[in-house]
């Protein structure tokens, strides 16, 4: 594996060259393997809120131990546009049972004794990891699909390795927990990287990782991993399904939400209020230390950009052989002020003259630095 660090000032010019012909970036992490090879420029950074771990449950009207299995509750007076939908709730709840209390007064006094308020155990997330359907698909399967579960036997992976790590770092450092996997346009192996940059994750074994299909139009992520029947993921964030009845996991941390049924109007999904009730929920009840999202193309829908507020930062894939400097900006203009590019990976570089070319800019760009 052939690794190189260097710092590069601002380098771009336009037209419809390949990539390996325009470089805009800070650094670049390039990596050199038999099966696959990338890049990762390491971009700005924002800021977002810390990992949603949470201590004691907080008991909250809507957990007084009732099981919420319809979006309507007629006992509740407040609108159904402020209540919880049922499916994005777990089956299990902790909270405290509703009965009759007796009684008791003070015979001095004649007030009523009150009984000391009922100590709930701290809510504990690994039961709802365990109640997700667990899948062990075959490692041989999954590489014939380009997936890598294991760096040991697979050299490969490594560089997903590589990639976790250098993305682990950069959202720690802003406090980042949600990741959007894009590409300027179709082709360039967004769903590939997204998953193998998952899985490389759930390589660590005190990182919990969430992956996500959120490329509604086309989903993917199902098929790469063999999972049959995976259900129509809207259902779970338009709160009409639980969470176990969508989500799968896969060895001890990683949970899967693939999609079976694809989604013509999916910004409108993805812009209504419950969307965002599900990410919520998906936060409280998993308390994830990373959530990946693999979205669709940035230049050909706006459902990346209706992610904005949602997700921390974006992942950018690139096509060595195909993507276009004007693509690039054009891409970078969108995300502009709107949520941060965290960094660029550069796919399907196996090429020794654009390896070449590429080292060679980079050397070029590290002496022009003043």
């Amino acid at each position: 594996m052939d690794l190189r660090l260097d710092p590069l000032r601002k380098h771009a010019r336009t037209g419809n060259a390949p990539l390996s012909d325009v470089f805009r970036l800070r650094a670049v992490l390039v990596f050199t393997a038999p099966s696959c090879e990338g890049a990762l420029w390491q971009g700005p950074a924002g800021m977002m809120d810390g990992h949603n771990i949470l201590g004691a449950f907080s008991v909250e009207p809507q957990d007084e131990g009732r099981f919420l299995m319809s979006g309507l509750d007629q006992d509740d007076p407040r609108p159904a546009s402020g209540r919880p939908r049922a499916g994005h709730v777990p089956l299990f709840r902790p909270g405290q049972p509703e009965g009759v209390r007796p009684v008791t007064l003070d015979q001095k006094t004649g007030r009523e004794i009150l009984p000391s308020a009922l100590s709930l155990a701290p809510f504990n997330p690994a039961r709802v990891w365990e109640s997700l359907g667990g899948i062990r698909p075959d490692a041989a399967f999954l590489a014939g699909n380009g997936l890598f579960a294991e760096s040991e036997q697979q050299p490969a992976a490594q560089i997903f390795d590589m990639l976790r790590t250098r993305v682990l770092q950069a959202m720690a450092k802003h406090g980042w927990t949600r990741l959007a996997v894009t590409s300027p346009t179709a082709g360039c192996g967004k769903s590939l990287v997204a998953a193998n940059l998952a899985l490389a994750l759930s390589r660590l074994p005190s990182c919990r990782t969430v992956l996500m299909d959120l490329d509604l139009r086309a989903p993917a992520l199902a098929g790469l991993f063999g999972i049959d029947a995976p259900g129509a993921l809207v259902d779970f964030l338009m709160g009409e399904q639980p969470m176990e009845s969508q989500f799968r996991r896969f060895g001890r941390n990683l949970a899967l939400a693939p999609n079976g049924t694809p989604v013509p109007r999916a910004a409108e999904v993805i812009q209504d209020p419950e969307f965002a009730r599900a990410l919520e929920a998906l936060r409280d009840y998993l308390q994830p230390d990373v959530i990946v999202l693999d979205t669709p193309p940035a230049l050909a829908f706006d459902d990346v950009l209706s992610l904005a507020g949602q997700v921390d930062a974006v992942l950018l894939v690139t096509d060595g052989t195909a993507t276009t400097p004007d693509e690039i900006a054009q891409t970078e203009r969108l995300f502009e002020g709107r949520i941060p590019i965290l960094g660029v990976v550069l796919n399907r570089a196996q090429d020794r003259a654009l390896r070449r070319s590429f080292a060679q800019r980079l050397r070029l760009a590290g002496r022009g630095r003043g």
